[in-house]
C-alpha cells in the first residue's frame, strides 16, 4: 500500500474484467489450464477468478450480440485494488475534487465488494475497487 501523503490508497492494479464469446471455453483456459480458482459465480453469464491477489471477471456476452461492437473492446474495465471501504470513498472525493465524473457512482455490490468507476482521458472504464476475497 502506497504510504506517501500525497498519493491515493491503491494497493495494485489486480483487477481486470473481459466480455467473453464462451464463458464455458473460457473457464476452461483460465481455471484448467491456468489453475485459478473460482472465487464468485454469481450467475450463468458472470464467472470471477483469482490466484491470490489478483481478480478476473469474464462477462458473457449475449448470444446475439456482436463481440466487438461500435465503440466497445472486449475490455470491460480495470480495477485498482484499495484495501478498505474507507479509501474507495477517500479516492471518489479525490476524483470528485478534480473534476473527473463518477459514472458509477459509489455501491456495495451483492458480493461484499465496494466500489465506484471512472473514465480515464481516452474513455477507459475504471474501477476503484474493495474486495474483501482478496489478499491485499
Amino acid at each position: 500500500m502506497n504510504t506517501d501523503q500525497n498519493t491515493l490508497p491503491l494497493s495494485g492494479l489486480w483487477h481486470l474484467a473481459l466480455r467473453v464469446r464462451n464463458l464455458a471455453r473460457s473457464r476452461a483456459f483460465y481455471q484448467d489450464l491456468l489453475g485459478m480458482r473460482v472465487v464468485w459465480e454469481p450467475d450463468t453469464d458472470n464467472l470471477y477468478l483469482s490466484l491470490g491477489k489478483d481478480n478476473l471477471a469474464l462477462h458473457q456476452i449475449p448470444k446475439d450480440t456482436p463481440f466487438i461492437q461500435e465503440g466497445a473492446h472486449p475490455l470491460d474495465h480495470l480495477g485498482f485494488m484499495v484495501p478498505n471501504k474507507t479509501g474507495v470513498d477517500q479516492i471518489a472525493a479525490k476524483m470528485e475534487e478534480v473534476g473527473i465524473a463518477i459514472v458509477k457512482p459509489v455501491r456495495l455490490h451483492r458480493d461484499g465488494s465496494y466500489s465506484f468507476y471512472v473514465n480515464d482521458p481516452d474513455g477507459n472504464l475504471v474501477q476503484f475497487l474493495y474486495d474483501p476475497h482478496l489478499e491485499l
